[in-house]
């Protein structure tokens, strides 16, 4: 459940402008998610949101670096520690196996890392294809992302 609620999460502060912890818990609540305001907290601590100022007025939940230019790593780093199950490749390929429902956060995660050698990704419910240049390049991927799986 966990996966599911913080993948969703991550989609909705992408979709929509979530305001503050009321605003996120009826967006859950409208996917089929229930969370105490407890929960909501740590997971938005986990998943390392920050909460950024509009400047027409008011603040909204948002990853790292959106609007403030911070690095998209440590962002890919914490998803693939929290989603991904394995990585694997074969010629230009490489196959990311993840939880239920979180491949749309991982692929967004892994796009805006802005890595030359990936030409892009492509995410199903719990599987992310990236395509690579070359396949030096997937073998060069492949490490990099095992590697911030930690």
């Amino acid at each position: 459940m966990k996966p599911r609620r913080h993948a969703l999460i991550l989609k909705l502060i992408t979709d929509e402008r979530i305001e503050n912890q009321e605003a996120l818990k009826a967006a859950l609540l409208r996917n089929g998610i229930e969370a105490t305001q407890a929960t909501l907290s740590r997971d938005l601590r986990e998943l390392g949101l920050v909460k950024l100022a509009d400047p027409s007025g008011g603040s909204f939940y948002a990853r790292p670096g959106e609007g403030q230019g911070a690095a998209a790593k440590p962002q890919l780093a914490r998803l693939l520690q929290t989603f991904v199950h394995s990585v694997d490749g074969v010629g230009v390929f490489v196959v990311v196996k993840t939880a239920p429902g979180s491949a749309g956060a991982v692929s967004a995660g892994i796009d805006q890392a802005g890595s030359e050698e990936i030409l892009g990704t492509i995410a199903g419910d719990d599987t992310v294809l990236v395509i690579t240049r070359s396949e030096k390049s997937r073998k060069g991927v492949g490490e990099k992302l095992r590697e911030l799986m930690g």
